[in-house]
């Protein structure tokens, strides 16, 4: 199949996450398993967005892994990957908060990401 079966998706992001992003020292994303991510794959571009802004920062998308919980994905991706600047318990606290428990129940999926040459 050719690249052009890669999409591109718009996601939301918060203020303090989309700077680590765009300073590329944010390489994997968080997300809960939503159905409409659920076909998300290696060569598809994300547009992350700061809500309400015209701020955008563009990632292609390398690798897709899916955990059980929170917990799982944290251990396994490495925390100083998800945000250098927290500890493995404050960003779990910090994901709790954005993705009450029967969200996380849907599955974790750790996006690892690189940020789009311009």
């Amino acid at each position: 199949m050719t690249d052009s079966t890669a999409r591109v998706r718009e996601l939301n992001l918060y203020r303090q996450y989309f700077d680590l992003v765009a300073a590329g020292t944010k390489t994997i994303e968080v997300r809960v398993k939503y159905p409409h991510l659920a076909d998300l794959a290696a060569g598809d571009t994300i547009r992350f967005r700061i809500k309400g802004t015209d701020e955008t920062c563009e990632v292609n998308v390398k690798r897709v892994a899916e955990y059980p919980d929170f917990e799982a994905l944290l251990d396994g991706e490495g925390p100083a990957n998800i945000n250098p600047t927290a500890t493995r318990e404050q960003q779990l606290a910090n994901i709790r908060t954005i993705y009450p428990p029967e969200k996380e129940a849907l599955g974790a999926l750790a996006i690892q990401i690189q940020r789009a040459v311009a």
